[in-house]
């Protein structure tokens, strides 16, 4: 795919995304949405990715979806608001609630987002506002300019926080701040972002990215990449379970496999080498057996 929307560049085996409409302030569209789907799936299958930044171009991070169809920009009876090829009426003009095409396209992105098997680090340089916030909560680490804001913005616009916001969000932050810039939907700076958990550290503008490639370098100078897509996915899914058991046999069940390991013998004799480790493993090809554990409850999408 030629993108237009993002550019996207892996040097030093850190993949840097950047959100690319700068004259738009970044805002969301269909086009950024599937390049962005894209560059996920390259990202996955090039084993020299060990870790991702996303930014954004210009002064924004990313200012919401694109609203250039005015009032009806949210409105699904409009071609352009579909997901896919579908309908999601029936031919009565009843919602179709199980079409494909309802999906919201903010929610695939970061459905996406979440099942990379790369870490991702959001440096946010500038507004953050609706998507531009939502799309945050799905990777990993979160540095933010000092000139950042931020903006669940839903309430104020009639509709609801999306992008699978409402399962994300109290998984990051308390569930009364979760609320309360929700249902206010104001604008925050970057102190209250900090302050509420949603970011791990204010940086001044120059310093963002240098702060952002300090911390992917330090995972690819030092960590396993077959453990990290692990780690990734455990620490994003097992939390959700009713009882530590579940989490007693997955952790059991990856143990025994990486412990068979390469790189588990790599990892021990550098230890005791006092050297670098090179791990030989490659996500793409030395996932454990028992990998992945869970199952799809959403089978018809």
């Amino acid at each position: 795919m030629t993108y237009q929307d993002i550019l996207y560049d892996v040097t030093d085996q850190i993949a840097t995304i950047t959100l690319h409409r700068p004259d738009k302030l970044n805002a969301f569209t269909r086009r950024m949405q599937e390049e962005m789907l894209d560059a996920f799936d390259t990202i996955d299958r090039d084993d020299d990715v060990r870790a991702v930044i996303i930014t954004g171009a210009g002064r924004a991070f990313c200012a919401g979806a694109d609203l250039s169809a005015g009032a009806t920009a949210f409105d699904a009876r409009s071609a352009q608001s579909w997901t896919g090829g579908g309908s999601p009426f029936n031919a009565d003009g009843t919602a179709n609630y199980a079409d494909p095409s309802i999906r919201d396209s903010g929610g695939l992105l970061t459905l996406r987002i979440f099942e990379c098997l790369k870490p991702v680090i959001a440096a946010v340089n500038g507004p953050a506002v609706g998507i531009g916030a939502t799309m945050l909560l799905p990777m990993d680490i979160r540095l933010s300019s000092s000139s950042a804001q931020f903006g669940f913005v839903f309430a104020r616009r009639g509709v609801v926080p999306e992008a699978a916001s409402s399962w994300f969000l109290p998984r990051i932050v308390p569930i009364s701040k979760a609320l309360e810039w929700c249902c206010t939907g104001r604008i925050f700076g970057a102190a209250e972002a900090l302050d509420g958990g949603l970011v791990r550290s204010i940086h001044e503008p120059d310093d963002l990215l240098r702060a952002a490639y300090a911390i992917a370098a330090e995972i690819r100078d030092h960590s396993a990449p077959v453990s990290v897509a692990l780690v990734r996915q455990l620490l994003w899914r097992v939390p959700v379970a009713q009882h530590p058991m579940a989490a007693h046999r997955i952790d059991s069940r990856l143990m025994l496999d990486r412990g068979m390991s390469a790189d588990a013998r790599e990892g021990i004799a550098s230890f005791f080498e006092k050297r670098n480790a090179v791990y030989v493993d490659r996500v793409s090809a030395d996932m454990p057996g028992s990998y992945p554990w869970w199952s799809d409850s959403e089978s018809n999408w």
